[in-house]
């Protein structure tokens, strides 16, 4: 019996990784977690950090290139344009979005304060001039901002805000293309994926059935 005993292989403890942590897509906040962003941050006289935030959630662009903006991607005469591209580093595609009043108006305050000319990145570092901030500062921010709202920062990430436009954009129209675009996904499967389109259209069947 001792023998068989010697001979069985212990069983090691192991801890998940994902244990007591946030796995999965993050919701996008919603359109009242966005307005309060913007009251917040319009009446803390924020206006770097309302133009970034209004401008990612209008260009529905990933970090990487929110950061990397320029001065003329969103501004080509000193004023904010009703519409810009951007080319996407992921994809090298380009991509079109709208800028909505609220946004040109921030951008233009921003500049205006600034002074910041063409050929400069928008949004730079407190202690960079002349490269742009990096995601993680802007990871950092969007933290902030959210928990400036009252709301736990670990429940959003940076791909929230770049799917919060977005998903109320299928949520009311159901264009599935449209979005595709907007975001600029290659395969319309992608854009499925990213929005949990599938999960959640199916629990909205689900509540309307009672047993």
């Amino acid at each position: 019996m001792n023998d068989i005993l010697s001979t069985t292989p212990a069983v090691l403890s192991h801890t998940p990784w994902n244990k007591g942590k946030i796995v999965g897509a993050k919701p996008p906040p919603r359109p009242k977690h966005v307005w309060s962003i913007r009251t917040k941050l319009q009446v803390d006289g924020r206006l770097r950090d309302l133009a970034m935030f209004n401008v990612a959630i209008d260009s529905k662009l990933r970090g990487c290139d929110v950061v990397a903006l320029k001065v003329d991607d969103v501004a080509l005469r000193g004023y904010a344009a009703d519409r810009a591209t951007v080319r996407q580093k992921k994809t090298g595609r380009p991509v079109k979005f709208e800028l909505t009043e609220s946004t040109r108006q921030a951008i233009d305050d921003y500049l205006r304060t600034t002074g910041k000319k063409s050929g400069e990145y928008l949004f730079t570092g407190r202690r960079r001039t002349t490269g742009h901030m990096t995601t993680r500062q802007y990871a950092r921010l969007l933290s902030h901002w959210i928990a400036d709202i009252g709301l736990d920062p670990h429940l959003f990430g940076t791909h929230s805000i770049r799917r919060t436009k977005a998903t109320l954009i299928y949520r009311r129209t159901g264009n599935l293309r449209a979005v595709q675009l907007l975001l600029g996904h290659t395969k319309i499967e992608s854009t499925v994926r990213y929005l949990g389109i599938e999960v959640d259209d199916a629990l909205a069947i689900a509540e309307q059935v009672e047993v």
